[in-house]
Order: C-alpha cells, then structure tokens, then sequence
C-alpha cells in the first residue's frame, strides 16, 4: 500500500497515545475502531474520517481540531476560529443570547480585520438575534451584550456590578 501524506498525523497520533500510555489495541477500543485500521492510520497508510478522528481524539482527550488541521481538514486558522467560537458557546456564565451577540461581535471584528466570517456564523447563532446587525453590535456590543431590553423580557433583571 502506498502511503498517503498523513504520515504527520499519523506519527502524532502515536506520540499522543503513547504520552497516553495506552497500547494501540486500548485506544482502538476506547475509539471504537479497529486494531488494525488504527494501526494503519499510524503508518500513514489510511487517511481516517473526520467521524473517526473526533473518536480518536476523545478517546486520547485531545482537541478534534488539532487531528482536523493534521489531517488536512481543516487549516490552522479555521481551527483557532472553531476553539473560539466552542469556548464562547460553551461558557456557562452567560445565556444564549448574550452568547450570539457575543459571536457577532466577534465576526464584525474578524470582519473588519479582513478575514471572511467563519462557517458557523451565517446560519448558526449569530443569525438566531434578529433585530442588531454584526457591524453595529461592533461598536458598542459590550455595553449591549451585558442587559438589552430582549434579556429583562425573558428573564428577571440581576443587580449590575
């Protein structure tokens, strides 16, 4: 068999799981694939899914995107935008809506820096607001995001700090 140019993730993933210490046999069985198809990702003879790469990288408790950018899926720069945008969405300190306005902001910024917006945002939550547009939220959104008149509609008003 030939070998694909994967060998860089391959070679990655063989340092991780063995940082790991985990023999290639238990990280096949905590990814939920095959020994030897893993072994094969290994020496850079198989190009694996994006699918099997997030198992993979769960399974070594690893970034998916850092795999993503190995493998070719994804460029580096598309990866730093995703670990943004999946730290903003996964803070439990603020609400929904907080964090779409928050999303757009950031947009308008990558926006104005000239970098196209990401995958995400046209059809995912900064597109859920409705009525403030990336580009206006951009000059005064903090002052926005904290307690607009949409949050004290929908839930009680908390005293400012």
């Amino acid at each position: 068999m030939a070998s694909l140019n994967v060998g860089n993730l391959g070679e990655y993933l063989r340092e991780q799981r063995r940082n790991a210490q985990l023999s290639l046999r238990q990280l096949a069985d905590a990814a939920g694939v095959s020994n030897p198809y893993l072994s094969q990702i290994e020496r850079g003879l198989r190009k694996p899914s994006a699918e099997v790469l997030q198992q993979v990288a769960k399974a070594l408790r690893i970034s998916a995107e850092t795999l993503y950018v190995r493998a070719g899926i994804l460029d580096e720069r598309e990866r730093e935008e995703l670990e943004t945008r999946a730290v903003i969405l996964a803070d439990p300190s603020i609400n929904e809506r907080q964090k779409s306005v928050l999303l757009q902001i950031y947009d308008s910024f990558r926006k104005e820096n000239g970098f196209e917006p990401g995958p995400e945002s046209g059809g995912g939550a900064g597109s859920e607001t409705g009525g403030e547009s990336a580009s206006g939220a951009g000059a005064d959104g903090p002052h926005k995001a904290g307690g607009g008149d949409a949050d004290t509609a929908s839930k009680p008003s908390k005293p400012s700090h």
